[in-house]
């Protein structure tokens, strides 16, 4: 195994345990907080362009989890390409 799959593969089961021990998270914001404490994305567009995901969805979950869960935290907003920067909020 390479060693880009089995980054994708820690990365793929992180998410998964972060959903088991929060329900409430989408795969999405289950994504955002994880690549956020592995220091792999810090902005909107970098994670959807990393995952190929659109980044309307993931602005929409990202705004989501900064406003209901105190463990994410907005830090920019560009409004000209929308991308939001983010980090883990310092408990």
């Amino acid at each position: 195994m390479n060693e880009e799959a089995s980054a994708a593969d820690r990365f793929l089961a992180l998410v998964a345990a972060a959903q088991e021990s929060d329900v409430a998270l989408t795969p999405i914001q289950a994504g955002l907080l994880v690549a956020a404490e592995l220091g792999i994305a810090s902005d909107s567009r970098s994670f959807a362009r990393m995952l190929g995901i659109a980044h309307a969805l993931v602005l929409r979950d990202l705004s989501a989890l900064a406003e209901h869960d105190d463990r994410l935290q907005i830090v920019k907003r560009d409004p000209r390409t929308m991308r939001v920067h983010y980090r883990l909020a310092a408990l």
